[in-house]
């Protein structure tokens, strides 16, 4: 793993991933621009063989930018990999192009953590353009949490601290904690603790990379934040949504398949055969139940559950298969 370069000039790397979201990467960056000039920052825009001319508008249109282009895609692990590893500052934040930074954020994040030596990576309030919030600050999956989302009992019983342990629902979201993870749409690291324990796992194209990187830096000590005084405007799953030949999930902006592969990888890598065994057949178990309930209803909602619990069911199966019970990913790009 290559070691980020160090100039005492720049005091964060910005990291920006482009995939087929040209105009929103352009207020990204334009927001970027207007809300942390009081910062000294270097911005790295990594394309992911984007087919809107991302790459060729970051080029005309910021020409600060160092622009990495890559010939394919290689997932939000592996392109931040690139990123990373032409990083030259203090600090280092991933940035999603579909995320807008309110004014000041960056400058509080880095002086945050400049107070707050212990702590690895830390994230932000994350909020839509209607100002709705979005999960933000997150614990490890486990088999239990896994089940108390499928089965719509965190959703139902949200401001419970055991449902809605996942997502800390039931937490105040203007309160700082210590969580397990945050997403990453927007994540500052401490380049010390990115050093330790080294990039992205490349192994996982899309979906829970985030969640390893952040388990492998408190494996290493160090502590994560979710910082409610950083604010970061986010719309969520532009990327995804440009790739319409794929299985989606019922959320409509998660590609099914590419989640049960990563969610196999990672109940494999941090919890062995036995917990990826688990993680599959309890999601496999529940949906054929599902299945079975609803098939023989009249009802023409009922049955499109059923079919859809059947597919995802089997999905589940061709993503075991497909990741050798979750111990290799797929040939990429996904």
């Amino acid at each position: 793993m290559p070691m980020i370069q160090t100039t005492k000039q720049i005091e964060v790397s910005v990291v920006v991933i482009s995939f087929n979201t040209r105009d929103l990467l352009r207020e990204c960056l334009t927001t970027l621009a207007a809300t942390s000039a009081d910062v000294s920052y270097e911005l790295i825009v990594v394309d992911n063989a984007s087919r809107d001319d991302s790459a060729a508008m970051v080029a005309l249109e910021f020409p600060e930018a160092k622009l990495i282009r890559s010939e394919v895609n290689l997932g939000f692990g592996g392109a931040n990999n690139l990123g990373f590893a032409a990083a030259t500052g203090r600090y280092v934040v991933l940035l999603n192009s579909d995320a807008f930074l309110k004014v000041g954020t960056l400058r509080k994040s880095i002086d945050l953590m400049d107070s707050h030596p212990q702590v690895g990576l830390a994230g932000a309030k994350l909020i839509g353009r209607d100002d709705s919030l979005q999960p933000s600050a997150r614990m490890f999956p486990n088999i239990l949490q896994d089940f108390l989302i499928l089965s719509g009992l965190a959703d139902r019983y949200s401001k419970s601290r055991f449902f809605g342990r996942g997502d800390r629902t039931w937490a105040d979201p203007n309160k700082p904690a210590e969580v397990d993870w945050v997403p990453g749409a927007f994540g500052i690291i401490r380049r010390e603790a990115l050093e330790r324990t080294g990039f992205f796992d490349p192994r996982f194209f899309l979906y829970y990379e985030e969640v390893d990187l952040c388990k492998r830096i408190k494996q290493a000590g160090y502590s994560i934040w979710y910082w409610p005084e950083l604010e970061v405007v986010h719309i969520g799953g532009e990327s995804s949504k440009t790739l319409s030949h794929l299985s989606l999930s019922s959320a409509g902006s998660q590609l099914t398949l590419w989640r049960m592969r990563s969610a196999l990888l990672f109940y494999r890598k941090h919890h062995g055969l036995r917990g990826a065994w688990l993680a599959m057949k309890m999601e496999q178990l529940w949906h054929q139940l599902r299945s079975r309930k609803n098939f023989s209803s009249t009802d023409a909602d009922r049955r499109a559950k059923a079919t859809e619990s059947q597919s995802i069911a089997n999905l589940m199966r061709q993503a075991w298969l497909e990741t050798e019970r979750g111990l290799t990913s797929p040939p990429q790009p996904w």
